[in-house]
Order: C-alpha cells, then sequence, then structure tokens
C-alpha cells in the first residue's frame, strides 16, 4: 500500500480527508464485526492507493497534489503570543528545503535524522522533510540530558541533529560522530562551528533557482519501512527501541478517525510533546494524514496558559494526559466555567491518554470543560489499541479503558499463557493474526522478547467484564500480591485520590512476611495541605470502604512529588526500590 507521487499540480480530491458527516454515530459492534482492511485503505488514499508509501506523501504532498495546498497544517503559538499559520503547501516547499539539505549531508533511505527541539514550525517541517527522503525520523525529548542523549543516538546511529541554542550544550562531545544544525538566528551555533539552519535552507534554495529545478521526488518505500525511531518511555527500566514501519499509518487513521473523531472543522490540540510517542504519532501524524490543522503551542504547560489558549484559538478537540487534566482541576483556574453558566470553550470533546482517568477527574472535565471526555490506551511500540470512541457508539463505562480499536483483536492471558473468562485480571494481548490493523513486530535491537506465540504481550494487567470493556490494573511488574489476592496499583491510587486532600498517588508493594507484601501509598498533598497521622488514617478508611479490606494501604508516606518518566508516567519500579533499601 502506498500513495503515488503523481503531478502535485493536479486539482482533483480522490483522497479522503476528515469530514464533518458525523452527527449520527456508526454502531461500534456493526463496524467492528464487519471490519475491512482493504476498505480502510481505499478510504485513506483513494485512487492513489499503491503497494509503497511514503509518510511526506500521506501526511503533505497528497493534500497538495488534490487542491487543497491552501488549507492550514499548522497553528503555532510562540512563548510570547505571536502567531505563525502554516499551509500544506507552505509546508510542502519548506520541507523541500529541508530534504535537499539533509541529501547534500549524504542522508540515505533508512538514516536516522533527530531533533532536540520545542514545538515549533521548524520541528515539523524537519519530519516531513525526513520523511520526503525517505530516512527515518527520531524524536529527543527537550527535557533529556546528556545521558539520555547518547544512549539513543548510539543506539539509532544517528547522522543528522537538528537543535536549538537552548539544548545545544548538551550534546557535548557527541556532536564529533553526528552532523549539528542550530536552530535559531545565524549567529547561534557559531561557537561550535555548526551550521546554522536559516542559513543552509536559503542555500538550498537559491541552488535550486539557480538550477532551474523545483521537482523534489518522494521516495517510496514498502509498508515494512521504518519511518520513525521511538523510544519506550522507562515505565519499567531501560528504554527500549521501537522501529514504527509505514504500516503503522492506517492505524493511526483509526485512532483519529474513530477515537478522537477528528473532523475537517475541528481546531484539534494534543498538548502531548512531539518527543515522546502520543505527540509524534497524534499530535503531527495523525491529524496532518487526515489533512486537519493541528496546534502548536510552544509554552511550557501552565493551567492558565492552557485555558487561554484554548480560548484564543477556539479549541474545539482537546486530546492531553490525566495528569494534565488534574493539574488543570487543582489550579482553581477553571472555576468559572461550570455546566450552569456560558462556557467561553468551545471544546466539542476530549481525549486522555498515557494513564487511567478517574471518576473525579472524568466528572470536572464533563462539568468545567463542558464536554465529553474518552478514556484511551495504548503504548509506543503498537499505538492506541483500546479505547473509548467518540465517533462509534458504544457504552463509556467512567474508568474503562474502553474496547478494542477497530482492527485490533484483544484478548487476557493467565500465567499459563490461556485466554481467561471475563471477570479475571490477566495480562492484555494482541491477537497478531486477527488483528489486521496490528504493526509492531519486535524491539529494534531485540532488547526484550515481546510475542508468544501469536500474541503481543503488552505487560499491562487488565481486566475484560461482559460488555467487551476493558479496566486497567497496573503493569505486569506493578500489580502488587497481598495475602495471596492480587491488587492492581490503580485501584487503590483512583480510591486515594478521591480524598478531598490528595493531589496525586502511587501504590506499590512492600515486602510483608505475614502477606507476602503490604501495600504503600506515596501521597502528594495539595498544595498547602500538610501531611499528619489524621490524614493518613482518613486515607486508609476511605480505601477500606470504597475498594476493600484487603486492598487498603497498610503504610502511607506523603511526598513532595512522584518519580515520572518524562511522558508523565509513574515510575514505580523507583519507588518499589525505595522499599528494599
Amino acid at each position: 500500500m502506498t500513495i503515488s507521487s503523481s503531478n502535485t499540480n493536479s486539482s482533483q480530491n480522490t483522497t479522503q480527508t476528515a469530514s464533518d458527516n458525523s452527527n449520527t454515530l456508526t454502531s461500534y459492534a456493526d463496524y467492528y464485526n464487519n471490519f475491512d482492511m482493504d476498505a480502510l485503505l481505499t478510504e485513506i488514499f483513494g485512487e492513489h492507493l499503491d503497494d509503497r508509501l511514503n509518510a511526506y506523501m500521506a501526511c503533505c504532498g497528497r493534500h497538495v497534489r488534490d487542491g487543497r495546498a491552501d488549507n492550514i497544517a499548522l497553528v503555532h503559538e510562540d512563548t510570547v503570543g505571536n502567531v505563525t499559520r502554516m499551509s500544506f503547501g507552505e509546508l510542502d516547499k519548506a520541507s523541500a528545503q529541508v530534504a535537499r539539505l539533509l541529501q547534500s549531508y549524504g542522508v540515505q533511505v533508512g538514516d536516522q535524522v533527530a531533533t532536540m527541539l520545542p514545538r515549533t514550525p521548524e520541528l515539523l517541517i524537519i519530519v516531513l522533510a525526513t520523511w520526503r527522503i525517505g530516512a527515518v525520523y527520531q524524536p529527543l525529548f527537550t527535557a533529556f540530558g546528556y545521558d539520555s542523549i547518547k544512549y539513543r543516538m548510539d543506539k539509532a546511529n544517528t547522522k543528522v541533529v537538528f537543535t536549538n541554542q537552548e539544548n545545544r550544550s548538551k550534546f557535548e562531545d557527541l556532536a564529533k560522530q553526528t552532523k549539528m544544525v542550530v536552530v535559531g538566528s545565524t549567529a547561534d551555533g557559531a561557537a561550535w562551528g555548526d551550521d546554522n539552519y536559516a542559513e543552509m535552507t536559503e542555500k538550498m534554495a537559491t541552488q535550486v533557482q539557480s538550477q532551474h529545478s523545483q521537482t523534489m521526488t518522494s521516495v517510496l518505500l514498502d509498508s515494512d519501512s521504518s519511518f520513525l525511531q521511538m523510544f519506550t518511555s522507562g515505565t519499567v527500566g531501560k528504554s527500549k527501541g521501537v522501529s514504527v514501519p509505514l504500516a503503522a499509518l492506517p492505524a493511526f487513521y483509526l485512532y483519529m478517525r474513530y477515537a478522537i473523531d477528528l473532523r475537517e472543522s475541528d481546531k484539534y490540540w494534543n498538548m502531548a510533546d512531539p518527543g515522546w510517542a502520543y505527540g509524534l504519532y497524534y499530535a503531527i501524524t495523525g491529524p496532518l494524514l487526515l489533512g486537519v490543522t493541528t496546534y502548536f503551542n510552544e509554552a511550557g504547560f501552565d493551567a492558565t496558559n492552557t485555558r487561554d489558549f484554548m480560548v484564543r484559538h477556539k479549541i474545539t478537540n482537546l486530546a492531553s494526559s490525566p495528569t494534565a487534566f488534574r493539574m488543570m482541576k487543582s489550579s482553581g483556574v477553571f472555576e468559572e466555567i461550570t455546566v450552569n453558566t456560558p462556557s467561553k470553550l468551545s471544546l466539542r470533546c476530549a481525549n486522555s491518554a498515557g494513564e487511567t482517568l478517574n471518576t473525579e477527574v472524568v466528572s470536572w472535565i464533563e462539568s468545567h470543560l463542558g464536554c465529553k471526555v474518552c478514556d484511551q490506551y495504548g503504548q509506543t511500540e503498537t499505538g492506541m489499541t483500546c479505547c473509548e470512541h467518540h465517533a462509534l457508539e458504544h457504552e463509556c463505562p467512567v474508568g474503562s479503558m474502553g474496547m478494542a480499536l477497530p482492527g485490533h483483536t484483544l484478548v487476557v492471558l493467565g500465567d499459563d499463557m490461556q485466554v481467561l473468562p471475563d471477570g479475571e485480571q490477566g495480562q492484555l494481548a494482541v491477537v497478531v493474526s486477527q488483528s489486521p490493523a496490528f504493526y509492531f513486530r519486535g524491539y529494534s535491537w531485540n532488547e526484550k522478547q515481546a510475542f508468544f506465540e501469536d500474541y503481543y504481550l503488552t505487560g499491562d494487567v487488565v481486566e475484560r467484564h461482559s460488555d467487551g470493556s476493558y479496566w486497567f490494573s497496573g503493569r505486569d511488574d506493578d500489580i502488587i500480591t497481598t495475602a495471596g489476592y492480587r491488587v492492581g496499583p490503580t485501584d487503590v491510587e483512583n480510591t486515594v485520590l478521591e480524598h478531598e486532600a490528595v493531589a496525586e498517588s502511587a501504590a506499590v508493594g512492600v515486602p510483608d512476611e505475614v502477606r507476602g507484601h503490604n501495600i504503600k501509598s506515596y501521597v502528594v498533598l495539595k498544595d498547602g495541605i500538610e501531611g499528619s497521622d489524621e490524614i493518613a488514617q482518613q486515607i486508609k478508611d476511605l480505601v477500606r470502604k470504597r475498594l476493600s479490606t484487603h486492598a487498603y494501604p497498610r503504610e502511607i508516606e506523603f511526598v513532595a512529588a512522584l518519580p515520572k518518566t518524562p511522558s508523565g508516567k509513574i515510575q514505580r519500579f523507583l519507588l518499589r526500590s525505595l522499599t528494599t533499601e
């Protein structure tokens, strides 16, 4: 499957973009049970469906080819409020210059090109340029330090890195093994002897003009060729390499179209950083694949800025993490917006991914943001595979992960790798042979065995209910066995969060001679509240009453913050290590 690189001057609109024909929901059961991969590919690529792909053509070039060059692809707001808008046509021209620059550096098909940049137009241009020549894009999160950068660059044998003045010093001796390009003023990078982005792209443009050639051919590749080089977030240890093939594009489309319910008229803001999977897959690749404008806010997270950004740009479709939603809630800046008063917000729907969204936050989103929120589950390895779907009709029990994303067959496995009946906890797995949209084939450098026979093993413990919904309990490594019972940390954490003084919590097992393990909760209290024996006892009593007498935390420790990955996931393995020291 691929997109033909035919004449980009054609104005015939023959391929699918997002539409607004979603007033009547499609039955989830009907679409899931009758899922047709060939029909999906035709829906996405139309008459240009072929057996070879190019990610740039899928996300930008075909929109130019089909007469949508003037459609806005990106709205970017910088840290001081300046707004830049770029059309698909402008991205096409800008990415062609950077693609030529990469070729001048000797970058070939399959080579790795990285950026360590904030959410700027240059970031998006470089991503598209990398894809255009058949190279592989590698994100480097801007909060990374030297060790994290070196680990990823060494593994991937990165050929070129684009960064800015603020992050350039982090690379130290790594600059000796790769080409460095600094994005910023013409003086930026001079101290290190690096190339400057503006100067070099202008040079490429001048060369094109002198040669009277505007043609920039996109390299078509087999669907199993990589276009992204990711690394897992390190929730349970060292980051593992994940090479994302072009075959992932239909799966990304499915999520955007049916779970996010992205429509042509939407003003879509995914708050996740493109340095991580959810941001790169679904703030860049996904919306551009559907031909819908994506919004970048270069400013760091701040609840007031978040509210004002949504108001200024009239955001209609929001994607974020439970951590961000909790911070919005605790900030108080949304308190004047309730179901009983006119809202300045324009949100039609919200989406949450990364961790389980607890009941209290779901209620707050509905009352203060004024829209329905869907909780959705996925991994760096697989993309999103289990979702509450805005565009498909099914029950969405609060607290569940939702249903299997169409094109995926999910099961729950016991310790003996046999499928468990509904109502029993086990490891979530994807049945590969029955999942035409599933694309993951193993870790880049075989760091871990991810499969057992026909199953991809997620490492996450869940429970399936009779209605087909899945409920998250925790990572397999995080499950606590106490007095013979298996307890998911998420259940404990969500119950602890119901206490009015609690901002965040994490639960781990502490070795105990009698019970095997006791449950210990690390608790972050809201600003201005001091930890006390009284609050600790209230939390214990709350969990005993609301969850179970065997699943309450026998130990409570109040902490200033929880250890998290850069993408915001709690690192329970670090908390467990504290209990054994």
